[in-house]
């Protein structure tokens, strides 16, 4: 489980392609001596395992499943990505919970200055948008940010200073997908009115206790 609160930035130092997977080399400014062989980390929003340690860096295995649902099959060596170990139960909730389970891509469409600020328009399909509310949270290459407006066919954020400085917003352009994973208790309230009233919830129910 991730928050979304990015830790730093990498480098893909090397991409080898495996039997359908991918195994990366990734090299950071993160503390490899506290990294533990098997513990998870996000890479752009991707849930991946730690798997062996070098000299530059450490090393995740990608399955052919990742690759076909996230942006990571597109990376080339050099690419930077985004970066953060799981949360600690003693950490604080700074962001919002992220499992690091992509439920599809997105496009950005505009990258628009306001003021000190950024807004950034990302074109998506309806399936991701169904599960999107204005000032909901949404995870974009593993960063929580919050929503600003839910249009036919897209979506848009406004960024601070820091988050475009931290992570790798600041190097995207217009066209270049991300990875998107919408927000967790939302994906579990659609299921529930999705199931109907024969397990008893109900939107009725659920707008009664403030859920909708």
């Amino acid at each position: 489980m991730f928050t979304g609160l990015i830790e730093t930035t990498g480098v893909i130092a090397r991409c080898d392609r495996t039997a359908g997977g991918m195994r990366l080399l990734l090299a950071s400014s993160l503390p490899v001596a506290e990294l533990s062989l098997g513990e998870s980390i996000a890479v752009d929003g991707v849930c991946l395992t730690v798997t062996s340690f070098t000299d530059k860096g450490f090393t995740v295995d990608v399955s052919p499943e990742s690759l076909a649902a996230t942006t990571l099959g597109a990376k080339k060596t050099g690419a930077r990505v985004n970066l953060e170990r799981a949360l600690k139960l003693s950490d604080r909730l700074g962001g919002h919970l992220v499992s690091g389970h992509v439920d599809g891509q997105a496009t950005l469409a505009s990258v628009r200055r306001t003021g000190e600020f950024t807004r950034l328009e990302f074109s998506a399909p309806q399936a991701l948008l169904a599960l999107m509310i204005v000032k909901g949270s949404v995870a974009v290459d593993g960063i929580s940010l919050t929503i600003n407006t839910v249009e036919s066919g897209s979506f848009s954020v406004m960024i601070i200073p820091h988050t475009l400085e931290h992570t790798t917003l600041c190097a995207r352009t217009t066209g270049e997908r991300v990875n998107i994973e919408n927000d967790m208790i939302g994906k579990y309230v659609e299921k529930f009115v999705r199931s109907g009233p024969a397990n008893g919830v109900t939107r009725e129910l659920l707008e009664k206790y403030n859920f909708l």
